[in-house]
């Protein structure tokens, strides 16, 4: 069998997870990020689940996901029911979990070409 690499893709793809750091294609980020196939927003105001009190989700939808991953780091975190309901309300599919995982569903989705957004603390 013959395999060829798809240069056509500029989806952006998680390369590596560690705590404190992911790399995103070749650069290393070490602060909560917003990201979806074409897009990486620093979110440094988010550095725990209960920082989301406080952040305004419109940079999440102002992307027009289908899904959101929230990544809460090395445990999955559930944040308060309020942040949830904001995108559920929208009709836009919401899921939690740590953030290993989030990064690996992530880069299922993109693959599959979803218009999915994560939210991924390190």
């Amino acid at each position: 069998m013959r395999f060829t690499q798809d240069s056509g893709s500029a989806a952006h793809i998680i390369r590596a997870y560690a705590a404190g750091e992911l790399r995103i294609d070749a650069e290393h980020y070490r602060e909560t990020l917003i990201l979806s196939a074409d897009t990486i927003m620093t979110v440094p105001e988010v550095r725990e689940v209960n920082d989301l009190a406080m952040f305004d989700p419109s940079r999440i939808l102002a992307l027009d996901p289908e899904l959101v991953l929230l990544g809460t780091g090395p445990r999955q975190i559930f944040p308060a029911a309020a942040f949830r309901a904001q995108f559920l309300g929208a009709g836009i599919g919401f899921e939690v979990m740590d953030t290993s995982a989030a990064c690996r569903t992530f880069n299922v989705l993109v693959a599959e070409q979803r218009r999915v957004v994560a939210l991924l603390m390190v």
